[in-house]
C-alpha cells in the first residue's frame, strides 16, 4: 500500500517547507483522515488519543486557509481554537506558530485567563490571524466589546470532552451564538459519544465523523509501579521513602486538589527539599514562572494538579508519582508520559487507596496491562485488594452456570451415596386425619364451649371521666397564681448573662506560634474533593511554597475563569 505524504493531501507550499525543515514527511492517520474533510471545508468530529498528532490535524488545514485573502473586512480571527486549560492553549500557540511561520500576517494570540486584561486587549487592537482562547476569558472579551469575530472562518473544540466535564458547556453554547453561520467547525474528542455528540448536533453541520484506534500506550521507556496505602498518612510515608532515593533527580507529584497541592509543597520545603506547587489557582505569570524554575533545575520536587499534565516537557524529570489517581483514566497516561522523554528511562509510581480500588481497574483497563504492585519493608498495606481477573460468579469465585446451579464440570462427592445412607427406608404406615385425632391430655378441644367476652364481669366498678379528680391533686393549673420575682439564677449570679469576650477561633493548619508567611488567604480546592481542608493537617514553620502569591487570584467578571 503507497504511504500518504503532506504532499499528497494539497496543502500550500510554504506550509510543506515548514513541515520539511521539521523533519516531518509523513501524516499520522488522524492527519491524514481529517486534513482532507478539513481543506474541503467540511466540518469533522474526531476521536484521537493523545499524541497521536490531532493538534497539527486541525492546525494545517486552518494555517492553509489563511494563505488565501479573506473576503471580509476587519480585524479579527479567521481561527478560533477553544482550549480547556491554559497550558493547552500554550501548547496550540506554539505549534500554531512553528507550524505557520513562512505564512506572511499569520498572528497568533492566546487569550487565557489569569492573564492581564490591558495586554491581552492590546494584543487584539491590532489584526489577529489565529485566536486561541480559553471559554471564560474569551466571554469576558466578547462581552467588553474588545473581540470582532464577524470574519471567523473555522471554530477549532480541542478536547471538547474535558471541557464539558470543566463545566464549561454553556460558554461553548453561548460562544457559538456570536459566531457566522457559515464556518467550518472541527470538534476533537477523547469520546464522540452521550453529552459530545449532543454538543455537535448543535454545533455541527453534517460532520465527517473520524475514529482513530489508540495506538499501543506501552511505553518501554518507563518503569511503572503501584503502592497499595490504607490512608493518608500512610501516603506520604511512602512519598518519603521514594524520595529519599538518591537515583530520584528531579519529580513530579500529581495530587487531585489544589489546596493540597500547596500544603504538600510546604511540607516538602519544611523538610528541606527544593519544592514547589502549580495548580489553577495561580497567576499564569507565578505558573509559568514555577515551570522555568523547574526547567532550570531550581526545583527538584514539583507538586500538581492535573491542569499541569499537558504543558510540562522537562527532560530531567526522572519521577512521577501519582499520589491521588486520576479521575480520568487517560490522564493516567498524560500524567507518566512527563518522564521517560528524549529517551530516557523513567519511573511512574502510582499510589491506591481502598477507595481508588475502582478508578485503578479502569486505568488498567484502559493501558491494557495490570500495573505491577510492589511493598517496602514496613509499608505493607493493611488491606488486600480483590484480585482483578476473578472468575465471577459466587461470592467467593465460584463459577455458576447461567440457569443458577453449580458448575456441571466439579465433581459431586455425594452422588453414589444412598438416600437414607445406611439406614433402610421405613413407612410412615396409616396415619389419621387431623380431624380423626383425639385432644391433647384433658385439654378441651378448640371448638369446645368458651364463655363469650360479653359474659365477663366488668373489672370493678370505675367512676366516669368526669368524676375523677385532677391528677395533681392543687386543681386546674391555669388557677396558679403567676411567679413572683425574677429567674432566680439572675438573683444569685447578675453577669450570668454579661457579654463574653469573642472566642477567637484558629486554623487547624496553623501550629503553635507559627510565623506569616506572605499572604494568609487559603485557596479552597475544587478537584475531586469538596472539603475546604487540608488532608495533611498542621505543618511545620517551613517557608511555604510560591510564598505570597498561592492564594492571590484576580477576580474575573461572572468566575468563569476557574482553571
Amino acid at each position: 500500500m503507497t504511504q500518504v505524504t503532506f504532499a499528497d493531501l494539497g496543502l500550500a507550499q510554504p506550509i510543506l517547507d515548514t513541515l520539511i525543515t521539521s523533519g516531518y514527511t509523513q501524516p499520522t492517520p488522524i492527519q491524514a483522515a481529517a486534513i482532507p474533510a478539513l481543506m474541503s471545508r467540511r466540518d469533522v468530529m474526531a476521536s484521537a488519543a493523545t499524541g497521536t498528532g490531532k493538534t497539527a490535524a486541525f492546525m494545517l488545514p486552518a494555517l492553509n486557509f489563511l494563505t488565501e485573502k479573506s473576503e471580509k473586512p476587519g480585524k479579527g480571527p479567521r481561527i478560533l481554537v477553544l482550549s480547556p486549560t491554559r497550558e493547552l492553549a500554550a501548547q496550540i500557540k506554539t505549534a500554531a506558530e512553528t507550524y505557520g511561520k513562512q505564512i506572511r500576517h499569520a498572528k497568533v494570540v492566546s487569550v487565557v485567563g489569569g492573564m492581564p486584561y490591558p495586554l491581552q486587549i492590546k494584543l487584539l487592537s491590532s489584526p489577529v490571524e489565529i485566536l486561541v482562547a480559553t471559554p471564560g476569558r474569551l466571554i469576558d472579551l466578547i462581552e467588553r466589546g474588545r473581540i470582532d469575530l464577524s470574519r471567523l472562518e473555522m471554530l477549532v473544540l480541542d478536547e471538547a470532552d474535558r471541557m464539558l466535564d470543566l463545566g464549561f458547556r454553556d460558554d461553548i453554547a453561548h460562544i457559538a451564538t456570536k459566531l457566522p453561520k457559515e464556518r467550518v467547525t472541527a470538534l476533537f474528542s477523547a469520546t464522540l459519544d452521550g453529552d459530545i455528540a449532543t454538543i455537535a448536533q448543535s454545533l455541527l453541520n453534517n460532520p465527517e465523523r473520524i475514529e482513530i484506534a489508540a495506538p499501543a500506550r506501552r511505553q518501554e521507556q518507563i518503569v511503572e509501579k503501584l503502592h497499595y496505602a490504607d490512608d493518608i498518612t500512610h501516603k506520604t510515608k511512602l512519598l518519603d521513602h521514594i524520595l529519599a532515593d538518591e537515583a530520584v533527580g528531579q519529580a513530579i507529584i500529581f495530587i487531585a486538589t489544589k489546596l493540597d497541592a500547596g500544603d504538600l509543597a510546604d511540607r516538602l520545603l519544611g523538610q528541606g527539599k527544593k519544592a514547589a506547587a502549580l495548580h489553577g489557582d495561580m497567576p499564569q505569570r507565578e505558573r509559568t514562572r514555577t515551570l522555568a524554575r523547574l526547567k532550570k533545575g531550581e526545583v527538584d520536587v514539583l507538586v500538581a494538579t492535573d491542569v499541569a499534565a499537558r504543558g510540562i516537557d522537562v527532560a530531567g524529570i526522572t519521577h512521577v508519582v501519582n499520589f491521588d489517581l486520576p479521575k480520568f483514566a487517560e490522564d493516567y497516561v498524560h500524567r507518566i508520559g512527563r518522564t521517560g522523554r528524549a529517551g530516557r528511562e523513567g519511573v511512574a509510581i502510582s499510589f491506591a487507596a481502598k477507595h481508588e480500588v475502582p478508578a485503578l481497574r479502569r486505568i488498567e483497563k484502559f493501558i491494557g496491562r495490570k500495573i505491577n504492585s510492589v511493598e517496602f519493608e514496613g509499608l505493607k498495606a493493611r488491606f488486600e485488594p480483590r484480585p482483578s481477573n476473578g472468575s465471577g460468579g459466587g461470592r467467593f469465585g465460584e463459577k455458576r452456570s447461567f440457569s443458577g446451579g453449580r458448575d456441571s464440570s466439579r465433581p459431586n462427592r455425594f452422588e453414589d451415596r444412598k438416600p437414607y445412607g445406611d439406614r433402610e427406608q421405613k413407612p410412615y404406615g396409616e396415619r389419621k386425619s387431623f380431624g380423626d385425632r383425639k385432644p391433647a391430655g384433658d385439654r378441651p378441644a378448640y371448638n369446645s364451649d368458651r364463655p363469650a367476652y360479653a359474659d365477663r364481669k366488668p373489672q370493678g366498678e370505675r367512676k366516669s371521666y368526669g368524676d375523677r379528680q385532677p391528677a395533681f391533686n392543687d386543681g386546674n393549673s391555669f388557677d396558679r397564681k403567676p411567679r413572683q420575682g425574677n429567674f432566680k439564677g439572675l438573683e444569685a449570679d447578675p453577669t450570668l448573662y454579661a457579654e463574653q469576650p469573642r472566642l477567637t477561633l484558629h486554623s487547624p493548619f496553623e501550629s503553635g506560634n507559627r510565623k506569616s508567611s506572605g499572604n494568609t488567604s487559603r485557596p479552597q480546592g475544587n478537584g475531586n474533593s469538596t472539603a475546604n481542608t487540608s488532608r495533611f493537617g498542621s505543618r511545620s514553620d517551613a517557608p511555604r511554597a510560591n510564598a505570597g502569591k498561592r492564594g492571590n487570584r484576580p477576580s474575573f467578571p461572572n468566575g468563569r475563569d476557574f482553571d
